[in-house]
């Protein structure tokens, strides 16, 4: 039983990596679960206080991801349309990986920011460029608190 459980822990921690980038994917509350379950074993024993602070980093991280590209989108002059064109396109470059991945979100805010009626190509060249940063800003959060937790994975199961 203990090895069933570290394996399922070790498979929600990899796919909480995966939702890092995934748009549809919770990555970090994922991730989280994955050392909750972890816990359960003889593997790993974490206090109380780690997961109360890791949870509250989740809803933090969670609550920043929701803002951050809004933020960055309007500082630099964008629309909500950009917000949605920079999802649409992290999604369609996922066809097209690893290049996809960081071309795309961009690519696709632009697009959004000139289907918004941008008349200037250089604004909505602007906007693009602050939705992708917030975008970039957002998942790098969620991939380094991912990256914490799988270290903290690897750290009990195979030291």
């Amino acid at each position: 039983m203990e090895i069933a459980l570290a394996i399922l822990s070790g498979l929600f921690v990899l796919i909480g990596l995966l939702g890092a980038i995934l748009p549809i994917l919770p990555g970090p509350i994922i991730s989280w679960v994955g050392i909750l379950i972890l816990h359960f074993t003889d593997y790993a024993e974490y206090s109380t206080t780690f997961f109360v602070v890791t949870a509250l980093i989740v809803v933090a991280i969670t609550v920043l991801d929701y803002f951050i590209p809004i933020w960055g989108t309007k500082k630099f002059g964008g629309t909500k349309a950009g917000v949605t064109g920079s999802t649409v396109g992290l999604i369609a470059g996922l066809f097209f990986p690893p290049m996809g991945l960081i071309i795309g979100p961009f690519i696709g805010a632009l697009v959004g920011e000139i289907v918004a009626n941008r008349k200037e190509f250089k604004k909505a060249l602007k906007s693009a460029t602050g939705s992708f940063l917030g975008f970039l800003l957002g998942t790098g959060l969620k991939l380094i608190y991912c990256g914490v937790m799988i270290y903290y994975y690897f750290s009990a199961v195979f030291v």
